[in-house]
């Protein structure tokens, strides 16, 4: 497996080793010693798949308690997958790094706690996988404005197409509002 930081440091950009043949391939996705040396010593407590829709926006979301760290995979279709730096203490707070992520790259990316993530469906469907590190705390989730000007994400909808987006994530806080991490 190979790792290597994007944008923001923290956030990890994962190239799996694929073993394929004739039958097609077998790739271990989670492996505790392999991640834990490649710096990700996280506790994973749930599993999560979402089923999305092309042009589907979900996020920027995160928790202010309980913090979710988040190892995404997609396993059908493509996304362009974001992650924006919620720590006030950190260099990079404020920024935002995205990502193509797609089932034929069998690539993930790990977004530790502190961040707030989200992605847009690329294509007719795209189901995204992704391992958790605390349990979901409805009253702790929160949601950044995820066309807000000051992230400076390029999400790459084609002109005239609007993102097909809940009421929670339509009514997003901007950055300079949004409650944040220390």
């Amino acid at each position: 497996m190979r790792v290597r930081p994007l944008a923001l440091a923290d956030v990890l950009w994962i190239e799996p080793d694929v073993f394929r043949d004739e039958r097609g391939y077998f790739l271990e996705t989670w492996q505790q010693q392999s991640y834990a040396t490649a710096g990700i010593a996280a506790t994973f407590v749930q599993d999560n798949l979402s089923h999305s829709q092309r042009w589907t926006l979900r996020g920027l979301h995160y928790q202010v308690q309980q913090p979710q760290g988040k190892l995404v995979r997609v396993i059908a279709g493509e996304v362009f997958d974001v992650a924006v730096d919620l720590r006030r203490s950190s260099p990079t707070f404020g920024r935002s790094v995205g990502v193509r992520l797609t089932a034929a790259g069998l690539h993930a990316i790990w977004v530790p706690p502190g961040f707030a993530h989200g992605f847009l469906a690329l294509t007719e469907v795209a189901a995204v996988q992704y391992k958790v590190t605390d349990y979901r705390l409805p009253a702790a989730e929160r949601v950044l404005a995820w066309n807000d000007p000051d992230l400076g994400i390029d999400w790459p909808l084609p002109s005239g197409v609007h993102p097909v987006l809940s009421d929670r994530d339509r009514n997003g806080r901007r950055l300079q509002e949004a409650e944040t991490f220390a």
